[in-house]
């Protein structure tokens, strides 16, 4: 189960503010997805 701390959540939050990829483009490897998604929610209030 990946968290907020994750280094592979670190990563993909990276390249989604960064442009590279989209939300949508995160791969479904276990939670990976939602906490990508809540950690982008958290950055954008």
């Amino acid at each position: 189960m990946f968290n907020k701390n994750s280094g592979l959540v670190a990563v993909w939050v990276s390249l989604i503010i960064n442009g590279t990829y989209t939300v949508d483009q995160v791969p479904k490897i276990s939670n990976l997805k939602e906490v990508v998604t809540e950690v982008i929610e958290d950055l954008n209030k």
